[in-house]
């Protein structure tokens, strides 16, 4: 679920992985972890350059499909059961 808790997130608004780290309350290896896999599977992006700070967007491919992610993300939680 952690992964979905950073979709949300960046939803939200673009954070970089220590920021996510924070407000999410997860360490920062594990942020990266889960980052590097969205990002490897076209869920997210950040700019050209990789610097370290550079914060996460949800990629264009994400953001046209949500309404699928929300969709898994509800059959995955069922109710009555806390999500994130």
């Amino acid at each position: 679920m952690n992964r979905a808790r950073i979709i949300e997130a960046l939803r939200e608004r673009p954070y970089n992985a220590n920021q996510l780290a924070e407000a999410l309350g997860l360490d920062y290896r594990t942020i990266r972890h889960h980052l590097d896999l969205l990002q490897k599977n076209g869920l997210i992006t950040r700019p050209t350059g990789d610097a370290y700070a550079a914060p996460y967007f949800l990629s264009p491919y994400l953001e046209g499909n949500y309404a699928t992610f929300e969709a898994i993300r509800e059959k995955m939680n069922p109710p009555g059961r806390r999500f994130g």
